[in-house]
């Protein structure tokens, strides 16, 4: 209307208004599956059942790639004043150090955890070894007399529903620790209620705040360093094996896997037998 006018004077217009600076809040889920809440039901009662009868019954999810370096990590830590770790500017990744991949373990039961930090492309292979490595590592030894295994994860990622590689990498661990091993996947778009989350994942970013992740090493002794006041234990080792991505898996290698559908939602409800040798 050619009027001048400074920013301050529109700022204050619009805080009268009503109006104030905001960032966007993550609330949107997603269209809800019809049969969430009854596969919520169906998982939670599956846990319970394992678990009294002292079956092993673990969370398992990535977390979030690493840049490995003197990048910024966010969050704050107690220095001298005036003394701020100096970190780069720019967060381009450094060819010869990579990103790391931390794939997650937790023990429902034990409120104990084992976590892989990998430095390759995060796959079936990856998380199947992982649990592997958790298995002969922690699992063997708390539950001797197990005979199955139950794994809750996300519909999604490496472990996803309906990942061929997934459910042939889980056949693989089945027939070599002899034990079935059961699969419930939460609904898609409800990753955040995956155990691991809240009782591992942000426990470790909570321990590894303002501190760069320079290395493999730093970020897998931070990652065993976290406790809680609940007693969380944590182990964690490197994993720097290859795992290729794009790897095919045939019809037929698909159809001899000795897979058992739940009759509830057999495509988030199943379970792997070993197959007769």
């Amino acid at each position: 209307m050619g009027h001048r006018v400074s920013y301050p004077v529109v700022a204050e217009l619009l805080h009268e208004l009503g109006y104030s600076l905001q960032a966007n809040r993550k609330t949107k889920e997603g269209d809800a599956h019809p049969d969430r809440k009854a596969q919520f039901e169906y998982l939670n009662q599956k846990v319970k059942r394992y678990m009294q009868a002292g079956q092993p019954v673990i969370s398992v999810d990535t977390k979030k790639k690493e840049l490995i370096g003197d990048f910024k990590n966010g969050g704050r830590e107690w220095r001298p004043q005036g003394d701020p770790e100096r970190v780069r500017i720019h967060d381009f990744v450094i060819r010869e150090r990579g990103r790391a991949t931390p794939y997650g373990i937790y023990d429902l039961a034990q409120n104990a955890a084992w976590v892989s930090v990998g430095v390759d492309h995060d796959t079936s292979a990856f998380a199947v070894e992982s649990i592997r490595r958790w298995w002969y590592s922690m699992g063997k030894s708390t539950y001797p007399q197990a005979t199955r295994l139950l794994i809750t994860a996300d519909s999604g990622g490496s472990n996803g529903s309906r990942v061929r590689l997934w459910k042939l990498e889980l056949q693989k661990l089945a027939n070599e620790t002899h034990r079935r091993i059961a699969v419930s996947h939460f609904p898609p778009g409800t990753s955040k209620w995956n155990k691991i989350e809240h009782r591992l994942f942000s426990f470790i970013s909570q321990n590894w705040r303002g501190q760069p992740l320079t290395s493999l090493e730093v970020i897998v002794s931070l990652i065993a360093a976290t406790t809680t006041r609940k007693g969380l234990k944590v182990q964690s080792e490197p994993d720097r094996g290859s795992y290729p991505a794009g790897v095919k898996v045939r019809d037929t290698d698909l159809a001899q896997i000795n897979l058992r559908r739940d009759e509830f939602h057999g495509d988030w409800n199943y379970e792997v037998l070993p197959q007769k040798q």
